[in-house]
């Protein structure tokens, strides 16, 4: 085949091949494993990645709250939001938050690591997170990947 015939295939929305993934989110420190979803959600380990289109798979995380922090970031590492009145600037500590609900840590982190738009709100809502084993995705089957085999 000639060389100058190639052509470079850009991916739509209509020839993305979207599949369901299952993550174990057990003994993993929070920062890698997030940024391993994040590729996983843009579709970065994909030979058809595109980077306008929402080519990445459907992400299944399960036991967000034996999730992991390295040194001393269960006290130190804080969450900053506000409540939208003067004066209503509000902290968290990391052990605070797992306690009070141990999904936003993970999605935080995941939604940190998208791009910062329209596409990326797009791509955050193909993220379902869950404490414990059991999740609302059975009927898709979707396969269990180990992100330690990712690179």
């Amino acid at each position: 085949m000639d060389t100058l015939t190639y052509k470079t295939i850009s991916a739509n929305k209509a020839t993305v091949d979207k599949q369901w993934v299952l993550v174990d989110a057990e003994g993993e420190t929070l920062g890698r494993f997030a940024s391993k979803v994040a590729k996983i959600l843009r579709g970065k380990y994909k030979p058809s990645f595109t980077p306008h289109v929402d080519c990445g798979d459907n992400v299944v995380v399960i036991n967000a709250e034996k999730i992991n922090l390295t040194g001393n970031k269960w006290a130190t590492k804080t969450y900053v939001r506000h409540t939208g009145y003067p004066g209503g600037q509000r902290f968290q500590t990391a052990s605070e938050a797992l306690a009070k609900n141990p999904i936003s840590i993970v999605e935080r982190s995941v939604k940190g690591m998208l791009p910062k738009n329209r596409l990326g709100a797009a791509i955050f809502r193909n993220l379902k997170v869950y404490e414990g084993t059991k999740h609302g995705q059975e009927a898709q089957k979707p396969t269990v990947i180990n992100l330690n085999d990712l690179k």
